[in-house]
């Protein structure tokens, strides 16, 4: 599975890492992913999710049903 968080389709990005010389070489920018399971009251079920750590947070402050109905309605949830 691709390094993407399935609420907020935050992927990696691509820059330079620079060293003490200057030197410019490309690297990439990982999404901070953390598989974590949630549980859903309406489904009355568990469902796994692999989420950037701001995605949790945000779970946190609007609850689980909120943010998974907008996930569904921008496209980003693949279950």
């Amino acid at each position: 599975m691709a390094r993407v968080c399935q609420i907020t389709g935050k992927k990696p990005q691509v820059g330079h890492k620079v060293s003490h010389a200057n030197n410019k070489t490309k690297r990439r920018f990982y999404p901070n992913l953390q598989k974590k399971r949630f549980f859903v009251p309406e489904e009355d079920k568990w469902i796994t999710l692999k989420v950037s750590t701001k995605a949790i947070k945000t779970i946190n402050k609007h609850g689980i049903t909120a943010v998974l109905k907008e996930a569904r309605a921008n496209g980003n949830l693949v279950l």
